[in-house]
């Protein structure tokens, strides 16, 4: 298996309020795994509250509220067909960087009472849609696309031990 590296941090976010960093990387592999992402990337995880969220979702995607979840891909993948070109590698670490994901640790709380199950649930399923959006993957679109997502996000949620509800 390859030598992914994640790294997850917490900013802003009172200790008490803090996700599962190991859950965080296990959906992380998971989702790696299932996409057959065979070789070594380097992924990075920011846990904070809504107002940092707030402020990254303006100053990068012109919108000045609070999300959920947010993913800054670093490639331009197609989704479902894992495919590198030798230039994607960065040559320092032999790591493909697929990117960011932000997570809001008071929306993972909020929503997880909103659809009455476990802050662990949703913060596997956020998660899983960012890292998908990591690698290539969109429901912005066309609604082919937005099932394909969804069967994804259903099947890693699956292989993670979360049913659908």
């Amino acid at each position: 298996m390859s030598e992914h590296k994640i790294f997850a941090r917490h900013s802003g976010v009172k200790k008490s309020e803090w996700l599962f960093i190991p859950l965080i990387k296990r959906c992380v592999w998971v989702t790696l795994q299932v996409e057959k992402v065979d070789i070594p990337c380097e992924i990075s995880v920011l846990v904070t509250n809504n107002q940092e969220i707030r402020k990254i979702n303006n100053e990068f995607r012109g919108i000045d509220k609070s999300t959920d979840v947010l993913s800054f891909p670093m490639q331009t993948l197609i989704p479902g067909k894992f495919k590198t070109t030798p230039g994607m590698i960065d040559p320092a670490t032999g790591l493909l960087p697929l990117g960011e994901i932000v997570l809001s640790a008071e929306r993972v709380d909020k929503q997880a009472q909103k659809y009455m199950h476990t802050r662990e649930r949703e913060t596997a399923y956020l998660t899983i849609h960012s890292m998908l959006h990591l690698l290539g993957y969109d429901h912005y679109g066309e609604a082919a696309e937005t099932r394909k997502m969804r069967e994804r996000e259903k099947q890693i949620m699956w292989e993670l031990g979360y049913p659908d509800d």
